[in-house]
């Protein structure tokens, strides 16, 4: 059975910057992200696209993150009317702005290296017949299989309720239409195939399993289109998880609650609380229910997660028995556990404090687990050290200097989680004289700190909060 990657929408995170929503998705323990292109976080239109591309590439490097690359955002190409103009518009330069917009995208997402560039059809004006319209879409879809396969870039058509192609008996015909090619997948949301497939959802991805390369995923209602976050609908996720692991599929799950922004910290990690349970494994979901009954068992399984679940299982395992424990003694079971084991069982014990922070249940208590893990030269627990926990409660100084451990040992600066927000005067100065004695020394200067200092050199550093 295939271990599932989850992934969270950035258009569920409208209200952060998006270097901040990327470092949010990372924090809370997802491994992709699908971004929307947009006005406010990656703007494809922007004067400096090339520079801000390059800043998400090493940002998402940084953070391991998966990508998908979305283009549904409402008003991107006009602010009066949402989602328009489509590759089915009436107009011809409507029809090509769209065209543009998505060539755009497909070009960004091979700069980015993304998996998959995710589009929908759009729905027809009043007044355009359907066979009108349908060439439209064949017409559109054809020229973005050629952009798309002359760089090298995956495609995921998304059937949506309401548009010209709204299911997946629409989408098998448009794919016939176009001759089959490989580049032309599916991009399959299980919420829609609640509100309008006759067929389960656990079918629909059974059927969609030879052209999927996507999924996005939320609770629906039968006959209502809208994205409820996961127990306020009525579809029942285990299913459907176990049959896109039993398909093998290997794409991201991406949570897409794009209404939900004023919310999307609690939003997202509530969400990948209940992806993680719904698709826990018999032993997982056994070892949880051990550990709310009797949380002592915790010093027996904590250990053997990984061996029990396999090796790409055994860190979410190991989270999910965290967050399983009572709050009362919390801090000194973590403490307990991570002096306790070896290398994976401390990174698990340090992913696992944002989402224990998040939902109100540590505060500060577990800095001296960051503490010791930034004086290792272990890079993957000082890098898991300086993530959303440290950024929120470390004190300037020692967050300075665990800023500067990961300059000395390599680690990339866009790991390091606050960093814009945090930086201040004094660590500014910390960089430049780092880089004054590599240079003297004729050493090189480490390109991403070569980029902070060029950053602060011209802008205005914001102090500590």
């Amino acid at each position: 059975m295939t271990a599932l990657r989850f992934g969270y929408g950035t258009n569920g995170l409208t209200d952060h910057r998006l270097d901040e929503a990327l470092e949010l998705i990372a924090g809370l323990g997802y491994t992709g992200v699908a971004l929307t292109l947009d006005h406010g976080h990656l703007d494809p239109y922007a004067r400096d696209l090339p520079g801000a591309l390059a800043r998400v590439r090493r940002k998402l490097t940084a953070l391991d993150l998966g990508l998908v690359v979305e283009t549904g955002a409402r008003y991107l190409l006009d602010p009066w009317r949402k989602h328009a103009p489509t590759l089915v518009d009436a107009d011809p330069g409507g029809r090509a702005r769209r065209l543009d917009l998505l060539q755009r995208g497909i070009r960004i997402a091979a700069d980015l290296e993304a998996e998959v560039l995710s589009f929908w059809s759009g729905a027809p004006e009043p007044g355009t017949s359907h066979e009108h319209a349908c060439q439209f879409l064949v017409d559109g879809c054809a020229a973005l299989v050629e952009t798309a396969r002359s760089v090298g870039v995956q495609l995921g058509f998304e059937p949506e309720p309401g548009m010209l192609v709204p299911d997946l008996d629409g989408y098998e015909r448009l794919r016939a239409a176009l001759g089959g090619p490989a580049a032309f997948g599916l991009t399959l949301d299980i919420g829609h195939c609640r509100c309008l497939e006759p067929a389960s959802p656990a079918e629909c991805v059974r059927r969609a399993a030879p052209w999927l390369v996507n999924v996005q995923i939320e609770d629906m209602r039968r006959g209502v289109h809208e994205h409820l976050e996961f127990g306020e609908g009525e579809i029942d996720f285990p299913p459907v998880l176990a049959a896109l692991s039993e398909v093998g599929y290997r794409g991201l799950v991406a949570v897409e609650l794009p209404r939900h922004g004023h919310s999307g910290p609690l939003t997202a990690l509530r969400s990948l609380t209940a992806l993680r349970a719904a698709s826990a494994d018999p032993w997982t979901a056994a070892a949880v229910d051990r550990v709310r009954s009797d949380p002592a068992v915790l010093t027996e399984l904590f250990p053997i997660a990984a061996r029990s679940t396999g090796p790409e299982r055994g860190e979410a395992a190991r989270g999910q028995l965290l967050l399983a424990l009572p709050d009362t003694g919390l801090a000194a079971t973590l403490e307990k556990l991570y002096h306790g084991g070896d290398a994976a069982e401390r990174l698990a014990v340090l992913r696992t404090l944002p989402l224990l922070d998040q939902a109100g249940r540590i505060g500060p208590d577990a800095l001296p687990l960051i503490t010791d893990a930034l004086r290792t030269n272990d890079i993957r627990l000082v890098t898991a050290a300086v993530g959303p926990y440290a950024a929120r409660y470390l004190d300037q100084p020692a967050w300075r200097q665990a800023v500067l451990k990961c300059v000395f040992t390599g680690i990339p600066l866009d790991a390091v989680a606050g960093l814009a927000r945090r930086t201040d005067p004094e660590l500014v100065r910390m960089f430049r004289d780092f880089a004054a004695e590599r240079t003297a020394a004729g050493r090189r200067v480490p390109e991403d700190l070569g980029l902070q200092i060029d950053h602060h050199s011209t802008g205005a550093v914001h102090a500590h909060l």
